[in-house]
C-alpha cells in the first residue's frame, strides 16, 4: 500500500512539475503586433536572441539534433533551410523546449528572413 501510494505522489509532482515547465502565457500573435520598419540585421537583433535562447543547447561537438547555432553562418543557414524559424513559431513542438518565445522576439527572427538574413 506504501509503494502504491509513493507512486501515485511522485507521477502527481512529476506531471505537475512537466506542466509548469512547458505551459506559456498566450501573449497574442506576430500578427497583432505593430510592424517592424527598420531593417533587422544579425549583429544588431538577431544574435542576441540566439545566444540567450539557443547556444546552450545547440552549440560545441553535442550541439542538439546536430544544429550549430553560433555565427552567422550558422544561424543563416539554420533559417534559410527552415529548422529554426519552424521551430521557433511552432506552437506545439517550440524552440526552446521550455515554452515558445515572445510574440515579439519571433516578429524579429521573421522580420530577419524577410530582410534577406542581413548581417550587420
Amino acid at each position: 500500500m506504501y509503494r502504491k501510494l509513493t507512486l501515485l505522489t511522485l507521477s502527481l509532482v512529476v506531471v505537475t512539475l512537466y506542466n509548469c515547465t512547458t505551459n506559456t502565457i498566450d501573449e497574442g500573435d506576430i500578427e497583432d503586433l505593430p510592424p517592424i520598419v527598420e531593417k533587422v540585421t544579425y549583429d544588431d537583433d538577431v544574435e542576441a536572441i540566439i545566444t540567450a535562447n539557443c547556444v546552450g543547447c545547440h552549440s560545441g561537438p553535442n550541439a542538439n539534433a546536430g544544429l550549430q547555432l553560433t555565427g552567422y553562418a550558422n544561424v543563416r543557414a539554420a533559417a534559410e533551410q527552415g529548422n529554426l524559424l519552424n521551430r521557433v513559431n511552432n506552437g506545439s513542438n517550440p524552440m526552446p523546449p521550455g515554452g515558445q518565445l515572445p510574440p515579439a522576439t519571433r516578429q524579429i527572427l521573421d522580420q530577419w528572413a524577410t530582410d534577406g538574413y542581413l548581417e550587420n
